[in-house]
């Protein structure tokens, strides 16, 4: 089980998580209902494709820009369509 916390809140937590260059991705099904803000941010790469992002919001706390999926992975990436992953500060805690 690996589960993704924020500022003491669980954010996500699923027995079937990808990890692609050490991150976990949880699928959608998995997120915590009301702690993601859809951003405006998108990043890319090269073999993944573009990258859009969530602001996780917890207690009136903002982490900007901290999760972020692939909506129309290349075909290389496919397995993690839609599936989403953290950073800054956010903790993956797996038994």
């Amino acid at each position: 089980m690996a589960t993704a916390t924020w500022n003491g809140t669980v954010l996500a937590q699923s027995d079937d998580t990808k990890i692609v260059e050490g991150n976990h991705y949880f699928p959608p099904e998995s997120i915590t209902e009301g702690v993601l803000i859809v951003s405006e941010y998108t990043s890319v790469c090269p073999w993944k494709g573009t990258a859009s992002y969530y602001t996780i919001e917890v207690d009136g706390q903002r982490n900007e820009d901290a999760a972020w999926y692939y909506p129309v992975p290349k075909d290389a990436a496919a397995e993690i369509q839609d599936h989403v992953a953290f950073w800054r500060g956010v903790v993956i805690e797996t038994d």
